[in-house]
């Protein structure tokens, strides 16, 4: 006996989409909770120390440096999201870390150490 899999595969389908825009919502975090800005400026600065990375730019030393300070902002934004609201003093101080973070980039990758 055959059997017809387009009206299963048709249920199944159907069934998946309509189970998105559900499983969507658990998982978006409350507006006083989000850091587009923080977020984005830890992407490009990730970024920024690949590429110090890629052009020797950076020894094995300045980057691990580099990425534990990373880290600390990133413990620091999720601790910062924990209470469920993120204030202007944290976004602040995430700020200022950031800042931070970027001049500590610029510096070790224009002083005049090189990778060997």
């Amino acid at each position: 006996m055959k059997i017809n899999w387009k009206p299963w595969l048709t249920a199944i389908s159907l069934l998946g989409v309509l189970a998105i825009p559900t499983a969507a919502q658990n998982v978006a975090p409350a507006s006083g909770t989000r850091t587009p800005v923080v977020r984005n400026r830890q992407i490009r600065q990730q970024q920024r120390i690949k590429q110090g990375v890629r052009s020797g730019e950076l020894t094995p030393a300045e980057t691990r440096r580099l990425e534990r300070e990373q880290g600390r902002i990133q413990a620091d934004k999720l601790n910062a999201k924990a209470d469920g609201t993120v204030t202007p003093q944290e976004r602040a101080r995430l700020q200022r870390e950031q800042n931070r973070a970027s001049r500590d980039i610029y510096r070790l990758k224009h002083n005049q150490r090189t990778r060997k």
